[in-house]
């Protein structure tokens, strides 16, 4: 048995032909679902980027217990089970949050990997002299990051050089020497679509649009309403967008020949999907943390092909979700499940639209807890301003580039909390955090409410008593099954609700 992961960052379906949209040049997706089977419902977990990453290893909810981090000592890994058990578990990423303290043991889970280096501001290159920034770009030139940025840029002018470019090379040879071989799993992880829009002008001449009206190409997490050319800039960013996306298009299409050159279509399965999407003006916000998690950032792209069920050409409309994904894999390997592990396996719903779930949750550390059943969401914002309560529960205190500072570990709350149902008896630190600045602002949002299959672009939040009730019920139950803190119950004003 063989299995590829073939992972995009912040992809997003509306701008994907077999998802509807008419405009952005992707042939290859459109051939590519023309191969799978392709998911109408398929949702974030925890987001965003590591936490959803911790999902891919562990194939269960983490944040209601814990942000952005590395993987825990009794966390359960995909990738380690599958190497543990003889099975070659192959990593190829240019996503370099894996560099950093917070994501920095996911690839050692891994039998090897391999990485290209460079994407947004990774601190690859040393180079003292000033580089060559464009006309002034706000959002991103200000700082370390954004210098480090525009270095590392410096040395990928040519397409070969750029790290998407680079990740597909290593993994094609992966492909190239192994293919024959059985009892191996590929990940090929790449950075893009995400930000900074940063592309070759092969890809910009698809498009009929003058780019050169500016040169900024890095949207800020904020209100789009904040910028005063904020409708210059929704459709400038939007094409930029466009743009990688048809690069990586282009390299899906080197994998999918790659699969047709080796026949790995009888034995090998391939799965296509990506940690979350994001706003490119929509809800006249842009990015995917402060803001509530809409349709698109949360509702995701995902196709797989399961050579044992050979359907091809087909749409589920079931409720799967990122944890569902290292469960299926395990199946595929006839690899029994960790106990913890919350996810299903999809062979079933791959082959006949079996429904796993009734309800998927999904949410960020500390804002809205959200669930959704297919038709309604609901997002619960927290009932404080302060956010209290919340904690962080952890053996390793790690934000995305750095350690808990000395300050964090010296002033807050620490205690031991006695063992989750999934820590394997491992009490864990207890950290104050109801009052960290973190990314979103959930209460200012208040609770949400939609239906999403007569208002899929969530324009017309819903006010109904009997639907609310009906969602909160689903959420309070899933919150438990994932043995959720009781403070969670508290911040969000349930707590009625977890006692009956």
């Amino acid at each position: 048995m063989k299995a590829i992961m073939l992972m995009f960052d912040s992809l997003n379906r509306h701008m994907l032909p077999p998802y509807g949209c008419n405009w952005v040049h992707a042939p290859n997706f459109k051939r590519l679902a023309e191969k799978t089977v392709t998911f109408e419902k398929s949702f974030v977990g925890s987001m965003p980027c590591m936490p959803a990453r911790r999902e891919l290893h562990t194939g269960r909810y983490n944040f209601l217990h814990r942000s952005w981090g590395p993987l825990e000592p009794f966390d359960d890994s995909m990738p380690e089970i599958l190497k543990k058990n003889g099975i070659l578990a192959h990593l190829v990423t240019d996503h370099y949050h894996y560099w950093e303290e917070g994501g920095a043991n996911y690839h050692t889970k891994f039998t090897n990997a391999r990485f290209s280096r460079g994407q947004e501001g990774d601190a690859w290159l040393a180079d003292l002299n000033d580089p060559d920034f464009p006309p002034p770009n706000p959002e991103r030139n200000r700082g370390l990051w954004g210098r480090q940025d525009w270095i590392n840029r410096a040395h990928m002018r040519e397409e070969k050089k750029f790290p998407q470019a680079k990740t597909f090379a290593m993994g094609l040879e992966f492909l190239k020497l192994n293919h024959k071989h059985d009892n191996w799993y590929l990940q090929i992880e790449t950075f893009d679509p995400h930000e900074p829009y940063y592309v070759p002008e092969k890809y910009k001449k698809l498009y009929n649009f003058d780019f050169s009206k500016s040169s900024r190409d890095w949207p800020n997490y904020v209100s789009a309403k904040e910028a005063p050319d904020h409708v210059e800039l929704f459709e400038h960013f939007r094409m930029l967008n466009a743009a990688l996306i048809s690069m990586c298009d282009a390299y899906l299409g080197k994998v999918l020949d790659a699969m047709d050159n080796y026949n790995l279509w009888e034995d090998t399965m391939l799965i296509v999907n990506t940690d979350h999407g994001f706003l490119l003006g929509e809800h006249d916000w842009w990015g995917k943390c402060r803001m509530p998690f809409y349709n698109e950032i949360a509702n995701t792209p995902l196709f797989i092909w399961d050579p044992r069920s050979k359907i091809r050409g087909e749409r589920r409309k079931s409720l799967v979700q990122t944890i569902d994904l290292p469960a299926t894999i395990l199946e595929f390997f006839n690899l029994p499940l960790p106990k913890d592990m919350q996810g299903k396996p999809l062979r079933e719903t791959i082959a006949s639209d079996k429904k796993i779930r009734d309800a998927a949750l999904f949410g960020i550390h500390g804002g809205h807890v959200n669930v959704t059943d297919g038709k309604y969401v609901y997002m619960r914002a927290p009932i404080r301003p302060d956010n209290y309560p919340l904690y962080q529960y952890t053996h390793m205190p790690a934000h995305m580039r750095t350690p808990f500072s000395v300050e964090e570990m010296s002033k807050k709350l620490i205690e031991l909390a006695e063992p989750f149902s999934f820590t394997k008896g491992c009490k864990t630190m207890k950290i104050d955090a109801s009052c960290e600045n973190g990314w979103c602002k959930a209460y200012e949002f208040g609770h949400l409410l939609f239906d999403i299959e007569k208002d899929p672009e969530q324009k017309k939040p819903l006010k109904d008593k009997i639907i609310e009730e009906k969602m909160i019920k689903f959420m309070v139950k899933m919150m438990k099954e994932n043995d959720s803190p009781d403070e969670q119950f508290e911040r969000l004003g349930i707590q009625n609700y977890k006692d009956k």
